[in-house]
C-alpha cells in the first residue's frame, strides 16, 4: 500500500506459524460497522494481501475520490513456501506471504458516500478480485 508495498504486519513474533483450521461461519465482523454498503463474504477461505489490495485498488479507481473504503480484514498469517525445483525435506521454506483467514459470513469491504447503483458497481468489481464467492449487504 504505502511505497509500493502489500498489507503487511511491519514486524512479526513468529514468521512460522501452524496453518490452523476454518471455521464453517462466523459472527465475527459480519455486521456493517462503517460504511453503508459492504461486501460480505459466503464461504470460508485464505485471503492473500495482494488479492485484497488489487480489490481494495479497483473500488478506489472506480469512486475517484467520491467516496470512503473500509478494508475489513488485515493479512497477518505468515505462509512459508520452498522453490519450484527443490525435493522433500530440508525443513519448511522461506516466509512468502500473509493470508487472512476470512470466515463465511464476515465483512471484507465497506464502501459510504455513494449512491446504491455506485457502490454496488464499485463492490461488483472488487468481488471479482476476490478468490471467494461474497455478497454485496446494505444497511437498512
Amino acid at each position: 500500500m504505502r511505497n509500493g508495498r502489500m498489507l503487511q504486519p511491519s514486524r512479526v513474533k513468529h514468521t512460522k506459524v501452524h496453518k490452523g483450521r476454518l471455521k464453517e461461519r462466523t459472527s465475527r465482523g459480519a455486521e456493517l460497522s462503517f460504511g453503508t454498503f459492504g461486501l460480505k463474504s459466503e464461504e470460508s477461505s485464505w485471503l492473500k494481501s495482494n488479492q485484497i489490495e488489487s480489490a481494495r485498488r479497483v473500488m478506489a479507481r472506480f469512486v475517484q475520490r467520491g467516496g470512503k473504503i473500509w478494508v475489513r480484514v488485515f493479512p497477518d498469517k505468515p505462509r512459508t513456501a520452498k522453490s519450484s525445483e527443490v525435493g522433500m525435506g530440508g525443513g519448511r521454506g522461506a516466509l512468502s506471504h500473509f493470508v487472512v483467514p476470512v470466515e463465511a459470513g464476515r465483512v471484507v469491504f465497506e464502501i459510504d458516500g455513494l449512491s446504491e447503483d455506485q457502490a454496488r458497481e464499485a463492490l461488483r468489481l472488487a468481488a471479482h478480485k476476490l478468490p471467494i464467492k461474497t455478497r454485496i449487504v446494505k444497511r437498512y
